[in-house]
């Protein structure tokens, strides 16, 4: 099948259209601002490849996610975007168990999550892989995945690597960017940077967004606007642990977890945390993190994840939300008791523990690495009040452990 594109701004961003057919660079990294369409760019390019009937043997293509439960709302739903829009959907085959996609000539795109390496190693014969949200990875899983590009019979493989900027921490700005953030050679990599003005099917209401951080928070507007690696204030939790949280740690500790609502602009957050209290350690355990859902589906999450019989504390500004999410099935949801600076009294708790996230825990961990104070523009002094963004698991934890912050004491152990 050949596909024919009239007017490609019908369908591209410019960066997209002119990388469209650029195959020989074997690593190709895409990063920026928010909303920039570069993830829309690279599904693109991989299903124009896969279609291109110069290459004698069909394409496969393994899509990835650090965590495979991403996997259906992410890259599967973005692909099958793409085949609609490009009329060639109805001609392809859909396995949505094992989340592979056939194209009408035989090539197949896979998606996966690394945790799952089993499954992911008895996959042969790749041609192409796409490790979105690069930023969740490791340098070690990208070094591992490079290597599995070694099909003889396959032609100019490639890696594509897409991420909005983060911390400077990250293994993805110390392997592609030097200290000073400008490009690395020695990654061997092409490196495409995007923001949302580059993004011609961008909503007014997600610009006006995106450009009012200009104002309000200069530094959230550098990262999430213009997709600038920066060096952030001074940062409300500057010490934390991250590593994998086995059963054998946690499993007689009580559970709390909490609710943060969002929507448009602002994902809800779902968190599950584990606390020790004769250790004064702070275990999170689990996390859930998704923009535009209503209470229907955050109910059926909450189900899906197991944690509809424990007790849920969620944010007591939205009452309506609660009623909602307990009429369908999730009945232990609570509305928070939010005192006199509540925010601040729950920090400063927090700050009194060791703070152990788990690994995989992606947003929680990045919401840690740039959370910070505000900082007088007059005076140059930092104040007693955190920047409201990169908060939203950090709200729902505070939710989770509202009792025990408030001096309420525990909740019971349910379940595992």
């Amino acid at each position: 099948m050949i596909l024919k594109i009239k007017n490609h701004e019908d369908y591209f961003n410019d960066q997209a259209y002119d990388a469209l057919y650029k195959y020989k660079d074997r690593v190709e990294v895409y990063y920026g601002g928010a909303s920039s369409g570069k993830s829309q760019g690279v599904y693109q390019k991989i299903v124009f490849k896969a279609l291109n009937k110069t290459f004698k043997k069909r394409r496969r293509i393994l899509v990835l996610r650090k965590i495979r439960k991403s996997i259906k709302e992410s890259s599967w739903q973005h692909v099958i975007d793409i085949l609609s829009d490009f009329q060639i959907l109805e001609h392809c085959k859909l396995n949505k168990s094992d989340f592979t996609i056939e194209l009408p000539n035989k090539a197949t795109i896979l998606f996966g999550g690394l945790d799952d390496p089993e499954k992911i190693k008895s996959i042969k014969g790749i041609s192409d892989i796409v490790m979105e949200e690069a930023t969740e990875f490791t340098l070690d899983d990208f070094t591992q995945l490079n290597l599995r590009l070694r099909d003889k019979e396959h032609i100019d493989k490639q890696m594509f690597l897409m991420f909005n900027p983060v911390s400077k921490k990250n293994w993805v700005f110390q392997y592609f960017f030097k200290p000073d953030g400008s490009y690395n050679p020695a990654s061997g990599a092409v490196l495409y940077w995007s923001t949302y003005k580059d993004n011609r099917f961008l909503d007014d209401a997600t610009r006006q967004e995106l450009e009012n951080l200009k104002n309000r928070n200069p530094a959230y507007y550098r990262i999430y606007a213009l997709g600038q690696f920066t060096t952030l204030d001074k940062l409300v939790f500057p010490i934390y642990e991250t590593k994998i949280i086995g059963k054998e740690i946690v499993q007689n500790l009580p559970i709390y977890t909490g609710l943060d609502f969002g929507y448009v602009n602002d994902p809800s957050a779902l968190v599950s945390v584990r606390y020790d209290e004769q250790k004064k350690i702070v275990y999170v355990t689990d996390e859930y993190v998704k923009e535009n859902m209503l209470n229907d589906e955050i109910a059926q999450t909450i189900i899906d994840l197991g944690y509809s019989k424990e007790e849920i504390f969620a944010d007591s500004s939205e009452p309506k939300s609660i009623e909602e999410i307990r009429q369908k099935g999730v009945t232990r949801i609570e509305s928070t008791m939010k005192g006199k600076d509540s925010v601040i009294t729950g920090i400063q708790w927090l700050l009194q523990h060791k703070i152990v996230i788990d690994s995989r825990c992606f947003k929680t961990i990045e919401e840690f690495e740039n959370y910070t104070w505000i900082k007088d523009k007059k005076t140059g002094d930092y104040t007693n009040e955190p920047v409201d963004g990169y908060n939203h698991t950090i709200d729902a934890l505070r939710y989770a452990l509202n009792r025990l912050i408030l001096g309420e004491g525990r909740v019971e152990v349910i379940g595992l």
